[in-house]
């Protein structure tokens, strides 16, 4: 009775209200009662009860010492209803996670969680979900074991985001290493996929650029408004954005005071953007897309050129049907323009847009944190989802 209690209140959404009248005999006879009782919607009701029922989830880490292995740490580790009870690095194998990262010293888990080997058979029996922060073609060897031993996995990599094995090949220049496995995933985008997240049992997050494109063009794409033959991007993003290794391209006296085009003109990215857009169109979509690399540490600004097949259509109307209700996205208003300075550490995307009268284009403009919304945020926004928890949990 507690739990139905709970839930009403944590329905989302006006409860209604409905008058019953109960009889009930006294000494001076019968009396009418008129008491108003709340009705919630069904479905709403199911989601507030398992939010009050579920016990905290089981998680592990596999490949937590990079930069979104490392975010991860740090938003579960914060998580009202997640349990951290494995992170692995060959690297850094039997010590602590406040030693590797010292910025988690003053938090007791970080004290006692060790670094591990990442064994499948073991995380599948510690966690209920585990999180892949490994790179493209090492991801998909983790997930088989993984998945078979009845273990939920979100996977970081660019492994399970392209359902096509033939266009992995021709973007990763790599045969898929479980091509069988390809029909599982779910493409990790909560705010355009969410219900299909919720059952999920292989979540492949998008990566950085596709969030920061793709949520500012599919709703347009779906209203059927856009010139899909001249579609341009221009993205720029931090360092972190290439991960954490060693190469010379990524040293400070390289990157400093500089700003440089890469991956042109077919960045692996393109592979899933294309998709999306295609699955969006009911068509083949191509774009033109240049990514960009600034000396800074975090964030992406995305700027999209798009020729409108209906120049009179209400952009601002469009995305507030859109994201009106979603709690990651803002939808800056006419005075303002997207920012890095504004995102980065969040799981928000920022979008605005202004419309050039002297070409006739409608510019769209965001901003996210790489690392974050391009990333460790979105995971855990999946596991919410995955979990029947708050969509914001852990992340606000």
């Amino acid at each position: 009775m507690e739990n139905v209690t709970v839930a009403a209140s944590l329905c989302r959404g006006v409860l209604r209200y409905r008058k019953s009248t109960a009889t009930h005999s006294t000494a001076q006879g019968k009396l009418n009662a008129v008491a108003t009782i709340p009705i919630c919607n069904r479905r709403e009701t199911e989601y507030a009860l398992r939010v009050v029922t579920t016990k905290n989830t089981r998680a592990a880490v596999v490949g937590a010492s990079g930069y979104a292995g490392e975010e991860l740490v740090r938003l579960l580790l914060a998580h009202p209803q997640v349990d951290l009870l494995a992170v692995t690095s060959r690297q850094f194998v039997g010590k602590p996670l406040s030693e590797i990262f010292p910025r988690f010293a003053g938090v007791e888990k970080a004290k006692t969680l060790k670094f591990s080997d990442a064994d499948p058979n073991q995380l599948s029996r510690d966690a209920e979900i585990i999180f892949l922060a490994l790179p493209h073609g090492l991801a998909a060897e983790f997930a088989k074991p993984l998945l078979k031993a009845g273990a939920r996995v979100v996977d970081l990599s660019a492994d399970f985001r392209v359902h096509d094995a033939n266009v992995y090949k021709e973007f990763y220049r790599n045969d898929h290493p479980a091509p069988d496995l390809l029909g599982q995933s779910v493409y990790g985008l909560p705010e355009i996929y969410s219900e299909s997240i919720r059952s999920a049992k292989l979540v492949a997050c998008p990566g950085c650029y596709p969030t920061s494109i793709l949520l500012p063009l599919l709703p347009l794409v779906r209203e059927k408004i856009v010139d899909l033959s001249r579609i341009l991007v221009t993205s720029l993003s931090g360092v972190s954005g290439a991960g954490r290794k060693v190469e010379a391209d990524y040293l400070f006296a390289e990157c400093n005071e500089s700003v440089r085009p890469y991956g042109v003109p077919k960045h692996r990215h393109l592979s899933e953007i294309e998709q999306e857009l295609s699955a969006a169109a009911k068509q083949k979509v191509t774009i033109q897309f240049t990514p960009h690399l600034i000396p800074v540490n975090r964030g992406i600004i995305s700027t999209i050129y798009l020729d409108l097949n209906d120049k009179k259509a209400d952009i601002a109307a469009i995305y507030q049907r859109a994201y009106g209700s979603e709690p990651f996205v803002r939808l800056l208003d006419e005075t303002r323009l997207p920012d890095t300075k504004n995102v980065v550490g969040t799981n928000f995307i920022d979008i605005g847009w202004k419309i050039d009268n002297r070409t006739s284009r409608l510019v769209l403009m965001s901003a996210i944190d790489n690392i974050v919304k391009g990333a460790s945020g979105q995971a855990v926004q999946c596991l919410n989802l995955m979990r029947g928890y708050s969509e914001t949990a852990g992340l606000i």
